[in-house]
């Protein structure tokens, strides 16, 4: 394992720099002035150019980039064509509030989609299994924004138990916080809940056919007791394949949701940006997301050998 992790890193490395120029590429081609978008349509042609000069759009691709990246590996993300607000330190306090909310939706798929998936393995053909399968596929159908949607009307409309919206740091007041991300929470979770309740339910239906399985039955275990003692952890290696998947899906799936509960994250920085038509600032975030990403595949690749002793001892 210890062998092994070198390189990944260095994979995880060259992953990051080809998604760097890419990011870098796909914002060079959009078509667009910045410095038109932050004077207006009435600037004069010296000061339009004056601006650029001060943006550094004047020089040549290759020396923008690496400006840029050099900033970026300093913590420097620039500033904002619009505001003219250091990128860098907004990026920060954003992402703190995406992976809390991540982070949470997260906590409560794995908490509803483990001991339901496997019930639903162990009760196959019956009726529990069969309410909890139909029960996970109507979850599947439902988009995130709209869960977040129909929550809101129940629980903070309707009954006022929880906010509709808005945020309020843990720092501040930790009981209004934990109000505030329960809704949004649930609106990511239940949904990709659903979706990890059918991935769980297949995994342990394949582990409670293995031979080990039917052994230790045969020694007088009941299924799931079996199961948790013996099964859980060959079926964990796809699980986790799937769940490193459904936190990408989870960051991508935030920035609808944060807009429906009003949540100062990534995802409605990205939303501003675009709108503002604030090209380095969105450059700088779809830089963070991308590098999210493989991260979190990073994270995945070593938790394989973490699970399966195999994988320790594979050539």
């Amino acid at each position: 394992m210890a062998a092994a992790i070198p390189r990944r890193v260095a994979i995880l490395v060259v992953s990051v720099l080809v998604a760097s120029i890419v990011v870098f590429a796909f914002m060079a081609v959009l078509p667009g002035d910045p410095a038109q978008v932050a004077l207006g349509i009435n600037a004069t042609p010296e000061l339009l150019a004056r601006t650029r000069a001060d943006f550094g759009l004047d020089r040549p691709l290759v020396e923008q980039y690496l400006s840029w990246m050099g900033g970026v590996l300093q913590g420097d993300f620039g500033r904002s064509y619009v505001t003219g607000e250091a990128i860098g330190p907004q990026l920060v306090d954003r992402l703190g509030v995406t992976l809390w909310l991540v982070g949470s939706g997260m906590l409560v798929a794995v908490v509803l989609a483990v001991p339901f998936g496997a019930l639903a393995a162990v009760w196959h053909r019956r009726f529990g299994g069969t309410a909890i399968s139909g029960l996970s596929q109507v979850g599947v159908a439902v988009p995130a924004f709209l869960a977040g949607i129909l929550l809101v009307q129940v629980f903070a409309v309707q009954l006022r138990w929880l906010p509709s919206g808005g945020w309020t740091p843990p720092n501040q007041d930790a009981g209004e916080f934990v109000r505030g991300l329960i809704l949004p929470a649930l609106s990511l979770g239940l949904v990709q809940g659903a979706v990890l309740t059918r991935y769980v339910r297949s995994a342990v239906l394949d582990t409670l056919g293995q031979d080990y399985l039917r052994t230790a039955r045969s020694k007088g275990l009941r299924p799931y007791p079996a199961l948790m003692r013996h099964g859980m952890r060959n079926a964990a290696v796809p699980v986790v394949t799937v769940l490193g998947l459904q936190l990408t899906t989870l960051l991508i799936g935030a920035v609808v949701v944060e807009r429906v509960f009003v949540l100062p994250g990534l995802g409605s920085m990205l939303l501003d940006s675009v709108s503002a038509r604030d090209l380095l600032a969105v450059q700088g975030i779809v830089l963070v997301l991308v590098v999210a990403v493989l991260v979190v595949n990073f994270v995945v690749d070593l938790l394989y050998v973490v699970i399966d002793p195999r994988l320790r001892t594979a050539r």
